[in-house]
């Protein structure tokens, strides 16, 4: 700014159609002219250095972009779904602390409970049933089948064998793992209040195929 007498040096803005003036020189760096405060920026002046990005590479990074939010999204459902199922349970659990069978002398700290879903073809559909946390995958199928009267042959070779299966996804337990393990398990946990699956399977059979169908309406 360069004031002498009574005249002060002030500069225009350059933008068409703006008649903007500043004492001290706002300059472009890129066209390196002259503009106000409020057309100081490229955007705002049309700045004729402003490179805009060429169609394909927009849509190149607008596609990018999708591609990203949703892998962003996909473990977010997971963790809800995991969620809806771990609150189902808890919802769950209130009702069958009230009706389900068990051995009374557990204490309440060793308890979890299942809701059964029993065998194809029995009378009775599901039952709710408690459990020692600590006890092995096989000794809970005992247990149960001895509390829901089932034919029991898996100490017999040939025999279909009974085991617990994943409500989720369908595979059968192993019989040597506890039940604490599988409660406590972060990547597929069986749910204190939720479901399990008894089922008869053939001794080369993995899990049960379509687990909606136990838990559908009869």
């Amino acid at each position: 700014m360069k004031c002498g007498g009574n005249t002060c040096t002030s500069y225009p803005c350059t933008y068409h159609g703006c008649n903007g003036k500043e004492l001290l020189p706002v300059v472009c760096s890129h066209c390196e002219k002259h503009f106000c405060l409020a057309h100081r920026h490229q955007d705002a002046h049309e700045c004729e250095k402003l490179e805009v990005p060429k169609p394909r590479m927009a849509a190149t990074q607008q596609l990018v972009k999708e591609i990203v939010e949703s892998k962003k999204s996909a473990p977010a459902r997971g963790r809800r779904g995991a969620r809806n199922s771990e609150t189902a349970a808890k919802v769950a659990l209130m009702k069958l602390k009230l009706h389900a069978v068990g051995d009374k002398s557990l204490p309440q700290t060793e308890r979890t409970y299942f809701q059964v879903f029993l065998p194809k073809g029995g009378t009775e559909k599901s039952k709710p049933i408690f459990f020692c946390s600590k006890w092995s995958v096989g000794k809970v199928v005992d247990y149960a089948a001895s509390l829901a009267s089932l034919k029991n042959n898996n100490n017999i070779l040939t025999a279909k064998k009974l085991r617990l299966c994943h409500p989720l996804s369908g595979e059968a337990l192993q019989m040597d793992s506890t039940l604490e393990s599988w409660v406590s398990n972060t990547e597929c946990p069986l749910y204190n209040g939720g479901n399990v699956i008894l089922e008869y399977l053939d001794n080369d059979c993995k899990g049960v195929d379509d687990v909606n169908s136990y838990f559908g309406s009869p």
